[in-house]
């Protein structure tokens, strides 16, 4: 069996990969770090302006259960 995956460029950048280190190690802590909370919130809040401008409004979560619901 052949592994897909390209080891040289990993799908997941070492910096976000090192980010949910350190957010699983504060959440099992219980330990706060506002500084990497905030530095964070302004990349994912960066990272959603950028999908929006791209891609509008993605409205999937109401059709989805309202199909799953449908279904029953």
């Amino acid at each position: 069996m052949t592994d897909n995956h390209n080891m040289e460029s990993p799908a997941i950048s070492s910096d976000v990969l090192a980010d949910m280190e350190r957010a699983t190690e504060l959440a099992m802590s219980g330990k706060k770090d506002p500084e990497f909370e905030r530095r964070v919130q302004a990349e994912a809040k960066k990272i959603r302006a950028e999908i929006f401008k791209k891609h509008g409004l993605l409205d999937i979560g109401v059709p989805a259960i309202r199909e799953l619901r449908d279904d029953e």
